[in-house]
């Protein structure tokens, strides 16, 4: 049974392993931070956040201060796909978001069918097309 955690993770609960939804690829025990088994890139925030402000003329310029803050980007290891991104400071460890217990997950879905990629609403309804934009709501 796999458990789809994030539109690019899920858990296999038959080996407790984290799993690439895009290139299947295993990455670790889904018992750990999943972050472990990633590619790590420590992104300066000013390539992302452009200073507003000349930073030769100006202190403050709209800018993070990359000294007080970081922007960890983490991709899997197989395929490339960017799987999570956090703000956080300098030195800091990867941030553990996303923690579960496994054999209570086991238990809950031992009774329930298997997710598959894509689908419909709760009700297994294709939502109904909006008149004046055409797309669902």
């Amino acid at each position: 049974m796999k458990v789809l955690v994030t539109e690019y993770l899920r858990i296999n609960l038959e080996t407790e392993q984290w799993e690439c939804r895009s290139c299947n690829h295993v990455h670790g025990s889904a018992r750990e931070n999943y972050k472990k088994f990633m590619l790590i890139y420590d992104r300066d925030p000013r390539e992302i956040h452009r200073p507003l402000l000349d930073p030769a003329r100006y202190q403050f310029n709209f800018s993070p201060d990359p000294k007080a803050c970081v922007i960890y980007e983490y991709y899997c290891s197989s395929c490339g796909t960017l799987v999570e991104a956090e703000y956080t400071v300098p030195g800091h460890e990867p941030l553990h978001d996303i923690e579960f217990d496994i054999d209570a997950l086991k238990a809950q879905w031992a009774t329930r069918e298997e997710m598959r990629e894509g689908g419909t609403d709760t009700a297994g309804v294709v939502p109904a097309k909006h008149a004046s934009c055409g797309h669902p709501h």
